[in-house]
């Protein structure tokens, strides 16, 4: 059985995933919350397989905090963002996270349920409609010259790192990961955005996530 935390601020919508929910595709759920504080504490004693977890919940903390912290927490947890914002800032922002899949309420039940599989697997999940926005860009980009740097003429090192930033550690966290100094992993983000012709953390993101290396494992 997939054990599932649903963390959302409306009662009607957490019944109403629980109802759906529950004895399908090998599916428990196995608690709710309100908000991502309550949901971190549900998380922390019921170890949920899946955390369904809303975004915005105005009266505590909100999901993407509690992504955040949650992961940091609990590593291996798989988190599927379940919200109503079909909106590239917040997409990224949940990836940051440290997110296993981002999808819309207004989704498909079945759709709901693959990407509830798909998360527990350990692999990434991200709503079609944005998977095709996200390509579309980069062949933009790619017509107009950007990013022509290739995946290949990165080093192992250099893809570790690159990996490690896109997931949302920080450079003192990649470093005693790697085991290496604070100012070689900035040497090695610099030389990956420059071979890459990333500008920005987000560009970064965006790109580590359509080379399939956010599957946080």
């Amino acid at each position: 059985m997939i054990k599932v935390l649903v963390v959302d601020d409306h009662a009607v919508v957490r019944s109403g995933l629980m109802m759906l929910l529950n004895g399908k595709h090998q599916i428990e759920v196995v608690g709710e919350a309100a908000d991502g504080r309550e949901g971190i504490d549900a998380a922390m004693r019921l170890k949920p397989d899946v955390v369904l977890m809303d975004i915005n919940m105005p009266q505590g903390m909100d999901g993407l905090t509690a992504t955040d912290e949650l992961k940091r927490q609990m590593p291996d947890l798989a988190i599927l963002i379940l919200t109503m914002h079909d909106d590239d800032e917040y997409l990224f922002r949940a990836i940051h996270a440290g997110a296993s899949g981002y999808i819309l309420k207004s989704a498909p039940h079945e759709e709901l349920l693959t990407a509830i599989q798909c998360v527990a697997l350990g692999n990434a999940y991200l709503y079609p409609t944005a998977t095709k926005r996200l390509m579309n860009e980069y062949l933009e980009k790619l017509k107009h010259g950007e990013h022509t740097g290739t995946y290949e003429s990165l080093t192992e090192r250099e893809r570790e790192i690159l990996a490690l930033i896109a997931k949302g550690f920080s450079n003192k966290e990649i470093a005693e990961q790697l085991i290496i100094s604070v100012k070689t992993v900035e040497t090695h983000k610099s030389n990956v955005m420059e071979k890459l012709g990333l500008r920005t953390r987000p560009e970064l993101v965006k790109y580590a996530a359509k080379k399939g290396l956010l599957n946080f494992e």
